[in-house]
Parts: C-alpha cells; sequence; structure tokens
C-alpha cells in the first residue's frame, strides 16, 4: 500500500529544547505558523496540533512524543508534520521508535519544511542518516562544551554563578570580553564577617544565622539565607581563592577572583562548624556537666534535658549518683541559675585577682575592637558583666573554660549553689557580700 493510496492524517508536532544548546532555535510558535502555511498551501490534513518544550537526546523523556507514538500505534495519525527531522529524534531510541511504525505502515509519512520522508528503502535510510547527524552534532556539541568548561577552569575561572559575596561584571563598553568574577562591595563584608566570628568568637551556624537575619541580610535575588545555606557557604572554598570543578570530581583549580579570607581562616572555621554540626539542633548538649563535681559525695555531674507542656527544653544538672544512693541527696540545679552564678564568682574574682582582671579587661579588648573593626561606627562597647554572661551563655565550651580557668580551683555543686573548691561558698551569698 503506497502513501497515495492512504488518506493521510497529520499530527502537527513542534517541539523546543528547554537546554542551553537550543536557545537559539526557532520557538514553538514560529515552527507551527510555518507548519500551517505549509499544510495549508499543500493541502495537508493536520488533525491535531501537539508541542512540548523538552530535550529530544534522551529516549522517552518527552510526554507529548510518546503519546504521538502510541496515537500512531491505535491509527489516530498516519503522518507527521515537522519542523525538521531533529525535532523527532536526536536519539537512536526513538528514531527506531519512528522507523518501526513506518516498517508497520503505521506512520506513512514524515513531512518536514523542506523533505518528505515515505515509506521506502531509501526515503527511511536518509531519514535515519539526518537523524543520526542531529546526534553527531549533539555529542560534539557536549564534547566541545566539556572541553571549554575545563579550559575556562584552568584559565582560574569557575563556570557558573559565585558564591554569595561575588558578583559577575560585564563590561558594557565591549560586550566581546569574556564576565569577570568581583567582589560584591555590599554582601562581601558580611561574608568576612560571618569567617571572622567563628574563627574568632567561636560562633556557630546558627549564631552566625542569626546574626545574617538580624542584620537584614539578603541574597542577590533579594531572599533570606537559610541555615542550611550558611552551613554551605563555609564549606565553600572559592573564598580562600581555589575552587573544584566539576564539585566532587576531585579537580581543583587555583582561581584568578580577589580571595576574601585566608585558607588559615577557611579550615578553622570549617573544623568549628564541624564540630557544631555534630550537635545536631535540639539534641543534648551540656557544656558544663564535665567542669563540676559533687559538693557532698564528690562524684560527676551530669545535665539533663527536660520540656515542658509548651514544648520549651529546659536544661538542668545533677550529681550522677543521685537517685542511686542513699548517701548523696544533692539538688537539681537549673542551667540559668548555674551561668547566673558562674558569672556572678568570675565578675567577683576580676575585681580581687589583679591576674584575672587583666585577662577579662584583654578579652573584652579584644572583642570590642573586633566589633569597631566589623560594624564602624554602629559597635558599641560592652562591660565585663555582659561579655562574662554572653560567653557563659553562647560561647564556645573551650571560651567557658578559658574563663572558668582564671578562677584556678575546682568547681562543685553543693545544695543547689555554685561553690569554687569545698571551703568557698560562691553564688547567692556573694550578692550579699
Amino acid at each position: 500500500m503506497t502513501e497515495l493510496q492512504v488518506p493521510l492524517k497529520y499530527c502537527l508536532y513542534a517541539r523546543k529544547s528547554s537546554e542551553s544548546d537550543e536557545r537559539q532555535a526557532m520557538s514553538i510558535d514560529s515552527q507551527i505558523n510555518e507548519m500551517l502555511k505549509i499544510a495549508k498551501n499543500e493541502n495537508l490534513n493536520i488533525a491535531e496540533v501537539r508541542h512540548e518544550s523538552k530535550s529530544a537526546k534522551a529516549v522517552g523523556c518527552r510526554i507529548e512524543f510518546n503519546r504521538l507514538l502510541q496515537d500512531i500505534k491505535e491509527g489516530k495519525f498516519n503522518a507527521i508534520l515537522t519542523w525538521a527531522p531533529d525535532r523527532l529524534s536526536r536519539n537512536a531510541g526513538d528514531l527506531g521508535a519512528l522507523v518501526d511504525l513506518m516498517d508497520l505502515n503505521k506512520l506513512v509519512s514524515i513531512r518536514t519544511y523542506g523533505q518528505s520522508f515515505s515509506n521506502t528503502p531509501n526515503e527511511k535510510f536518509l531519514l535515519m542518516i539526518l537523524c543520526s547527524q542531529a546526534k553527531l552534532e549533539n555529542d560534539n556539541r557536549g564534547t566541545n562544551v566539556r572541553r571549554g568548561l575545563r579550559a575556562k577552569c584552568q584559565r582560574g575561572k569557575r563556570p557558573g554563578p559565585p558564591p554569595l559575596g561575588y558578583m559577575i561584571f560585564r563590561d558594557p563598553h565591549n560586550p566581546n570580553l569574556e564576565n569577570k568574577i568581583i567582589v560584591d562591595p555590599e554582601r562581601a563584608p558580611f561574608v568576612k564577617k560571618m569567617f571572622s566570628y567563628v574563627t574568632v568568637n567561636g560562633f556557630s551556624g546558627r549564631q552566625v544565622n542569626d546574626f545574617l537575619s538580624s542584620e537584614g541580610f539578603r541574597t542577590r535575588t533579594g531572599k533570606k539565607v537559610t541555615l542550611s545555606m550558611t552551613y554551605r557557604m563555609f564549606k565553600e572554598a572559592f573564598y580562600y581563592g581555589d575552587f573544584e570543578y566539576p564539585v566532587g570530581s576531585g579537580n581543583w583549580y587555583k582561581g584568578v577572583h580577589e580571595p576574601l579570607i585566608t585558607k588559615d581562616q577557611w579550615e578553622k572555621a570549617k573544623e568549628i562548624i564541624k564540630t557544631y554540626e555534630k550537635t545536631k539542633w535540639g539534641s543534648k548538649s551540656f557544656f558544663f556537666g564535665k567542669l563540676f563535681k559533687c559538693g557532698i559525695c564528690n562524684s560527676g555531674v551530669c545535665g539533663e534535658e527536660r520540656y515542658n507542656r509548651f514544648k520549651k527544653r529546659y536544661v538542668y544538672y545533677k550529681c550522677t549518683k543521685y537517685g542511686g544512693t542513699k548517701n548523696c541527696n544533692e539538688k537539681y540545679i537549673r542551667e540559668e541559675k548555674l551561668i547566673e552564678s558562674i558569672a556572678t564568682m568570675v565578675n567577683e574574682y576580676k575585681e580581687k585577682d589583679l591576674q584575672v582582671h587583666k585577662k577579662i579587661t584583654k578579652e573584652v579588648q579584644r572583642f570590642n575592637d573586633m566589633q569597631r573593626l566589623t560594624l564602624g561606627e554602629n559597635a558599641k562597647e560592652i562591660s565585663h558583666q555582659t561579655y562574662i554572661e554572653y560567653v557563659l551563655k553562647h560561647g564556645t565550651l573551650q571560651e567557658k573554660r578559658n574563663f572558668l580557668d582564671c578562677l584556678d580551683g575546682q568547681l562543685f555543686l553543693k545544695n543547689g549553689e555554685v561553690w569554687l573548691e569545698k571551703s568557698k561558698k560562691i553564688g547567692m551569698e556573694l550578692a550579699h557580700q
């Protein structure tokens, strides 16, 4: 049965890839308009028009194309009108499906802008050559793109958008010049502060994220920086000058962009952040447990978390033998009271001990200097007491230890209060001196 003996019922099929390699291809509307002109001039019976924006490189990924093949199998259409052979196929699988339908006389004709393919050996062979040529061109294009990306990396320029703190510069006077990655004057200072707060003050990722939120920091698209984004920024080697491409490949390059931090800062911050990541938000974290002993039985002290009916978390500290022996009935102490007592104790020793005073004053001065360096005129100096309470509440374990080392003695819990050594009661009594 020949093409002339069979009434042809066409489906007009238009496709435009959503991928970058076909951004300049004829639009779907343009394809349809041109095909309709051909159909009118040649009196072709167009039963239906279908279109989609999808690449033809992979097999079975085009919903409308797959539906078209099924409808041809069921006899709804027996001919296709499309702009060019590569609109139908750029892979062997889809090409094979079309040829199989032609062999079965289910697909009688494929009409394009400049050619027509019927169920004859020569025309099917030509169709296969043209579609294979499209696949070859596509494969070569992919090879050339990968080669170009490697060459770009070797020149010290990372493909894709830069991380926050940088921006792409396009020369308006010379559009032929390659784009440059430059420092973002609006966001780069925040990135520097982030790493400084972690490496100098021991901030956690959550504390840094809270800082960014309080300062109104936004991405280039105007969105708030999430906690996960903050953690990813600390893993970004681009900030000290290197980059890996593709990510996870192990291929590292030296960038030509201006670093915002040193490699030492990046490595130190990464380790500190990693420590915080191991203790997830909401998990058990009891900083003071290992620093105290029970003032009654000399056992260790451990932390314990509890929640009220509103799901608010509270932390208590107690003797490890509490409830397990009749010889110790030490009371619980809330973490808030513990911190308050320690802060009072450290402040008292500051006033009485010259060495302690010098050490704390030095730490406070360092903090205030950093504030002035990062915040400029907006920086406000803090008092000794404020800084002590801040470190005890929000500082790292090492920072807390540094303050407690000033006291040069063993800390105890006794009768629900904080003691230094066994002979000297601190806490509430200090308030009455």
